[in-house]
């Protein structure tokens, strides 16, 4: 009598976590935990091993050991978006979750996130706010963890995506068909995460967030951000003026002629930039008469009615960029329609 035994085929999880590393043993393995521990289970973790020399990889060995959702891979490609993309081309999800070696996930993360791409058909990416932590913490990191956990919506990140980087990129959940579709990170001589961002919403992709904390972003002397000249300030405005000019091109009504506000050196240094891709500049906007004689300066007060001009606001200065928006908004510009900000 012949005994037939049927194996049914493992499930395929419904949220695959890429999470590479480079000489990470100091911090990966709360990282691991923090996956581990999720409220949410039907996950894989996927370690990608981009050519650690300390303990790192066997600290990932060991956790691949004890938990059979989580597998090592190696990439010899030196780079964050090699080891990123290593790790999608192994990936069975259905979603794709974002990690980084050095940070925290809180419990909910994969619970919340997951639910909120099952509920919105038309996001392609959903982010969260974050929790900043560092030994040392620096004012300019905090400003900016404070501005962008204020962008929760799709509008508020598209509309601000030119001033920087709208979402925490170890806090995104992408679907693995907008992942197809949009095509994953590229490496070159740009921030990598902010290039991603740019393309995808230039291709009319949407991204959202879950309006609760769901990781601890930990800040370092030897982060990739700090170090690399990839995410430097002027490679971020490099690559968002690139994108920007296509925007305009799509968007503004006078195109290729706009008005800046702000006549600063800073300002009229990066203004270059638009200047190469042959946008027209017909005047700068400034809260001092006269700030520069490049080109016509109008004093802020002066400034025509709405549908004269399309305005690029250049001002970064802390707090700045919110009272020229509220200024703006007092005197009939609408965001988008009559004015951006864009630093």
């Amino acid at each position: 009598m012949t005994c037939n035994v049927f194996f049914l085929p493992m499930q395929q999880p419904l949220v695959s976590i890429i999470l590479p590393f480079y000489n990470a043993e100091a911090t990966l393995n709360r990282a691991v935990e923090s996956i581990v521990k999720q409220t949410f289970s039907d996950w894989e973790l996927i370690l990608v091993d981009n050519q650690s020399t300390d303990t790192s990889g066997s600290v990932a060995r060991s956790a691949a050991k004890n938990d059979h959702r989580i597998q090592v891979i190696h990439e010899p490609k030196s780079g964050v978006t090699f080891a990123f993309n290593a790790g999608v081309n192994q990936a069975q999800g259905r979603y794709i979750a974002r990690m980084d070696a050095d940070d925290y996930s809180y419990p909910q993360r994969l619970k919340q996130q997951t639910h909120y791409l099952e509920n919105h058909s038309r996001i392609d990416a959903v982010s969260g706010l974050v929790n900043y932590k560092a030994g040392v913490p620096q004012a300019g990191m905090q400003h900016y963890v404070d501005w962008v956990n204020t962008l929760v919506s799709s509008e508020q990140i598209a509309n601000n995506r030119f001033v920087e980087l709208p979402t925490i990129n170890p806090t995104l959940m992408l679907r693995r068909s907008s992942l197809e579709k949009y095509s994953s990170y590229q490496h070159g001589d740009f921030p990598e995460d902010y290039e991603l961002v740019l393309r995808w919403l230039e291709q009319g992709a949407r991204f959202s967030k879950v309006n609760t904390t769901v990781l601890d972003w930990y800040d370092h002397s030897n982060r990739l951000t700090r170090t690399d000249s990839r995410y430097s300030t002027e490679a971020f405005y490099r690559i968002k003026t690139k994108y920007l000019v296509e925007w305009l091109r799509q968007n503004n009504p006078f195109h290729p002629q706009v008005v800046i506000w702000g006549g600063g050196r800073k300002a009229r240094q990066r203004v270059k930039l638009l200047e190469d891709y042959g946008i027209i500049i017909n005047a700068y906007i400034d809260v001092v008469p006269d700030k520069t004689a490049e080109k016509p300066c109008i004093y802020f007060e002066d400034i025509a009615p709405p549908g004269q001009y399309f305005i690029l606001s250049y001002v970064g200065n802390r707090g700045k960029r919110e009272e020229i928006q509220q200024f703006l908004s007092e005197r009939g510009y609408q965001e988008t329609l009559h004015f951006l900000l864009v630093a």
